[in-house]
């Protein structure tokens, strides 16, 4: 159990973290801790965990990147765009098309990096200027409310009523959230290119001269990304019912915050897929909760900056200080028995 709990401080640290704030918020509200709210919770989440599972590549990788969001929303137009010009489309040609578009953006990004030298931080700083400047350009900021019927028609797998009268729902967003974590978690986890993934971004050098193509790790990173955005910019689309070319702006620090949040290391080689998506839950259930208690939305960026603040303080340090007082206290108690 210690060695677990040792292996996975950052998500012991989440789990228990979110407990507690559960607990806090349900007493401030009884609607927070309810099985319907726990599912919108889920549905509002998905878009902003398929965001963070790819970005937490790139971060494992040992580079960043901000411009993803601005490139979903680049994908949502793009990909409306040609499905009208194929007479509507259908699900199969939208993931294609979004895939497609978003992993395009995505290895811009990595062209940048890898052939020019340029830091990733700076390069994606660039590209989310040009890439929001082009679609405002070209949209002139009009939304598109005209939708194919099977994009804007909600997809839901599963419902049922409560007894109080409110429902739960499983939807598409929900499920395409899921089989992205799987893809995430199986190419880092179970994979040789994973295992490389994570000794280029804990040492590069090293990488290297052990022989791993850097090139190659830099586009199958930010590619994975783009994968991911455009993936996210078409939920995003089906959820809202509409495309606005701003609508997604934004969300990158957000993203970012929560990645890091739950456990990927900013100078690489570290994180994981589960601590990704408790970091996204923990600041998503936290706004979910201050919305039900009636608080100004402009009190959540400070109060979600304070749990982030104090959940990376336990995160980093409470378990690895305390765990071991407590086994060795454990251990004393045995020996005088």
């Amino acid at each position: 159990m210690r060695r677990l709990i040792l292996a996975n401080t950052t998500e012991f640290a989440l789990v228990l973290v979110t407990i507690l704030l559960c607990a806090a918020l349900s007493v401030g509200t009884d609607r927070f801790l309810t099985v319907s709210n726990a599912f919108d919770v889920l549905n509002v989440s998905a878009v902003n965990i398929i965001f963070a599972v790819g970005l937490l590549v790139v971060l494992i990788s040992g580079g960043i990147d901000i411009s993803f969001a601005v490139a979903a929303s680049v994908v949502q137009y793009v990909t409306v765009l040609a499905l009208g010009a194929l007479g509507g489309g259908n699900w199969a040609e939208g993931f294609i098309i979004a895939g497609a578009v978003g992993i395009g953006l995505g290895l811009i990004n990595a062209l940048l990096i890898w052939r020019l030298n340029i830091i990733s931080i700076v390069a994606t700083i660039s590209t989310f200027n040009i890439f929001f400047g082009l679609l405002m350009f070209f949209t002139k900021g009009v939304s598109i409310y005209d939708l194919p019927d099977w994009l804007s028609t909600r997809v839901v797998f599963y419902e049922h009523e409560m007894s109080d009268g409110s429902w739960i729902e499983l939807t598409l967003p929900v499920v395409v959230m899921i089989l992205c974590c799987l893809a995430t978690w199986f190419m880092i986890s179970r994979t040789t290119v994973g295992r490389q993934l994570y000794a280029f971004g804990d040492n590069p050098e090293g990488a290297r001269r052990f022989g791993i193509n850097i090139g190659a790790m830099h586009y199958l990173s930010f590619g994975w990304l783009g994968l991911m955005a455009g993936i996210a910019g078409l939920m995003q689309a089906h959820y809202a019912q509409e495309v606005v070319p701003n609508a997604l702006y934004g969300r990158e620090l957000d993203v970012l915050a929560a990645t890091v949040l739950g456990g990927a290391r900013l100078g690489g080689g570290k994180g994981s897929v589960l601590g990704c998506v408790l970091g996204v839950l923990l600041v998503s259930i936290t706004q979910n909760g201050l919305n039900l208690m009636g608080v100004s939305p402009f009190a959540f960026k400070m109060v979600v900056g304070a749990i982030i603040l104090i959940a990376i303080t336990l995160s980093s340090a409470r378990f690895d200080k305390l765990l071991p007082v407590a086994m060795k206290s454990s251990t004393k108690g045995s020996a005088r028995r």
